[in-house]
């Protein structure tokens, strides 16, 4: 019997057939790989140089990244496309030094006065509605909060006026969220933009509690946000209505800055704010970007959630705003506001160009805050529609607003019980007045749909 011969098999016999298997099967294992990463909605063109080390080591006691909500919808529909991150910084730079039209520019401010007695002037629906046409107004000087003192630190105050370029402003006020650390920072980002925190006292006596300020300080920083105490005394007894000062008011308080992003304390921002502001507000050549709402199109929508939900306790008020909205020329959203994709944002992140424009619009929007409730989803459409010159807006989709930011749930609010006639409320009935402003709109949404 002959020997048997074993002959080398086919694989090994070619390098070339080996690498090339070899190259094939990596190309595979790296494209399942990004078909299933959570940040498949963002490209970067270049490589990008982030902070690697930490930002800040928080005592396992205060809970900062528990239970995060999770994302549901679809994150390659509306791709976000980053630019190199050197060419972000110059092109972000360059815009802070050319631009024009951005800081206060030609707008004039009521000033403080013995007079006012509230911090927005609690003026008359006719009277704010006046100033709202800047064409015919543009030497009027226009109501945009700081009637009476806003309260901080002289410290404080000289680092918000030093602030330039581009500002991230969070608040804090009851103690109602924890402070998180944005993520995915790069090299030179803490050099280019400051991160500030509004806090009252309530709130910065709990970071006492988990030692995460010390006492005796009288600057506090927590990771990447100086947190800046605010005397609340003088301001509004609502929590929420406090944290809409720098919400909407931030071009007042940081004077030099160009560009700012407000985030909810119940938002962690996981992009760099450079690419964010670059993208959707530098690239598009808007005054402001704002998501849209996950499910709601028309104010209408948003205000019969807001009462059935009780997101806002004092229906009266509610019933009174709309009519007055409806009363005064609201109308449902259709293709004639086109570009503006919906009439209701998710107001949780805003990104914002300090252009005359905006300026004005955040101003005119604080004073309906003022007048009526904190919801600034329910004012939003009506001054953005009635405003001129109109406002340039991004709305961009939901979709974008889930892989940029990781939304989690505020603390728990103890609930006031008194003073309620909600419990047997239903907005849908047609049992009071408010049914009135919902079948004004749903007439006039009919008449849109078939000029």
């Amino acid at each position: 019997m002959g020997k048997t011969k074993y002959s080398t098999p086919l694989l090994c016999q070619s390098k070339q057939l080996c690498f090339s298997l070899f190259y094939l099967f990596t190309s595979l294992s790296i494209a399942v790989y990004f078909s299933i990463s959570t940040t498949k909605c963002i490209f970067r063109s270049s490589p990008f140089d982030p902070i690697l080390s930490p930002l800040f080591s928080y005592p396992p006691s205060y809970g900062e990244h528990k239970h995060s909500i999770p994302t549901l919808r679809s994150a390659c529909a509306f791709p976000v496309h980053f630019s190199d991150y050197w060419t972000v910084v110059k092109e972000i730079q360059e815009s802070c030094k050319n631009s024009s039209d951005l800081g206060s520019g030609n707008l004039r401010y009521v000033q403080e006065s013995a007079d006012h007695d509230s911090f927005g002037g609690n003026f008359s629906f006719m009277k704010r509605v006046s100033y709202f046409d800047r064409h015919r107004n543009v030497d009027v000087e226009i109501p945009c909060g700081f009637l009476k003192k806003f309260s901080v630190s002289d410290s404080d105050r000289i680092a918000m006026e030093k602030c330039e370029g581009l500002v991230v402003v969070s608040a804090i006020f009851g103690d109602h969220d924890k402070i998180r650390q944005p993520k995915k920072l790069g090299s030179r980002t803490r050099e280019l933009v400051c991160f500030f925190m509004f806090v009252d006292d309530i709130t910065l006596e709990g970071l006492y509690i988990h030692k995460l300020i010390i006492k005796t300080s009288k600057e506090h920083n927590v990771g990447v946000w100086r947190l800046v105490r605010v005397e609340t005394d003088n301001l509004y007894k609502n929590a929420a209505m406090n944290g809409v000062i720098p919400k909407y008011l931030v071009h007042r308080l940081f004077p030099n800055s160009i560009y700012s992003i407000w985030v909810d304390a119940k938002l962690q921002m996981a992009v760099d704010p450079l690419f964010l502001i670059h993208s959707l507000v530098v690239k598009k050549n808007v005054d402001m970007a704002i998501s849209r709402h996950p499910y709601y199109v028309h104010t209408m929508e948003e205000a019969m959630a807001t009462a059935r939900w009780r997101k806002w306790r004092d229906v009266d008020s509610l019933k009174m705003q709309m009519e007055s909205y409806c009363e005064k020329g609201l109308q449902p959203w259709s293709d004639r506001k086109l570009p503006y994709v919906s009439d209701v944002p998710d107001s949780a992140l805003i990104l914002r160009k300090h252009s005359s424009t905006s300026n004005a619009f955040s101003c005119l929007l604080f004073n309906e805050l003022e007048a009526f409730n904190p919801r600034d989803q329910l004012a939003f459409a009506f001054v953005r529609d009635m405003t001129k010159p109109n406002i340039k807006i991004n709305m961009f989709e939901v979709e974008v607003f889930e892989q940029v930011v990781l939304e989690f749930r505020h603390n728990l609010i103890k609930q006031d019980t008194h003073k309620t006639n909600l419990a047997n409320f239903d907005p849908l009935k047609n049992t009071t007045s408010f049914d009135k402003c919902k079948t004004y709109l749903s007439k006039m949404w009919r008449e849109s749909k078939n000029p």
